[in-house]
């Protein structure tokens, strides 16, 4: 009789019982919720404001400007002798979307406390659901550095030689982008829920990655001494690839790639595992 009555519930929620128990099929039931919170998302980023969907070529574009200036025209760094727009709007676009991904993740289990306390649904579709919606603005970013990447081919450019040959690799990148910030969002955010001085950390520790990533300066201008370590840094095959094929320089191997995209894979399953693991009991701790 017992048995019956459980037959005749749509859902059955059973509390996770060890490490690897994640449901891809619970995922899969509530993506019409994932969709909604994505679109939710990009509209909010826009709504009230007076310049709307133009900021998401303003920030990039500011962005770059204030680096040509102060790096390129001040500090005289190099920029492998190619137009500081493409040089620095190459890498400013793929780090932006990392950081959107790492600073939104690593909030999820201090914001949404609340609703977590309320309602059921799988956690992980929060920090998901910011990652997929960081992907349209990065999309509409490449849009604008495509225009100026076209502009300069068009003017006959001779410095720009792009690998079209590796171009297969992109949405390998993107996708890559997405889970190792992601996947350091997910820990951290799971940390914080029990050491709370990591939030203090985060926007310090995000501007202290960027400067050890070859986003201001190229990777050929690094001391040899040094250049393991900005290397380690996973985050620097990618800005590297990504100039590399569009552009034609950098210093980019399919070996250090690999290696990149090794340790952002073991970082997001690391992460997802965590997450799962302290989302049971952490409505006590927020």
């Amino acid at each position: 009789m017992k048995n019956n009555s459980l037959q005749n519930w749509d859902i059955i929620i059973t509390p996770n019982k060890g490490w690897f128990d994640i449901s891809i099929k619970e995922l899969w039931r509530f993506r019409g919720l994932l969709w909604m919170q994505v679109k939710r998302d990009f509209v909010n980023f826009y709504k009230q404001t007076i310049l709307g969907p133009l900021w998401f070529f303003i920030q990039p574009l500011l962005s770059t400007i204030v680096f040509t200036i102060i790096f390129n025209k001040v500090a005289k760094i190099p920029t492998d002798e190619l137009p500081p727009i493409l040089f620095y709007m190459s890498g400013i676009i793929g780090w932006n979307y990392f950081s959107d991904c790492l600073t939104h993740t690593s909030g999820t289990f201090k914001k949404f406390a609340v609703i977590f306390g309320r309602v059921y649904f799988p956690r992980i579709i929060i920090p998901s659901g910011k990652v997929i919606s960081g992907i349209i603005k990065f999309c509409i970013q490449l849009v604008l550095f495509l225009g100026f990447y076209f502009y300069y081919i068009i003017i006959g450019n001779q410095e720009i030689n792009p690998s079209y040959i590796l171009l297969f690799l992109l949405p390998v990148m993107i996708i890559q982008i997405a889970i190792l910030g992601q996947g350091i969002g997910l820990i951290l955010s799971s940390l914080t829920t029990k050491y709370r001085d990591l939030e203090h950390l985060i926007s310090f520790g995000i501007q202290l990655i960027m400067y050890a990533s070859p986003i201001v300066y190229p990777l050929s201008s690094v001391p040899d001494q040094y250049r393991n370590y900005i290397i380690a840094n996973p985050m620097t095959p990618i800005i590297e690839g990504f100039r590399y094929i569009f552009l034609g320089v950098g210093q980019f191997s399919i070996m250090m790639y690999f290696y990149s995209l090794f340790v952002s894979i073991i970082i997001f399953i690391f992460g997802t595992l965590i997450f799962y693991r302290v989302e049971k009991n952490f409505i006590d701790s927020v």
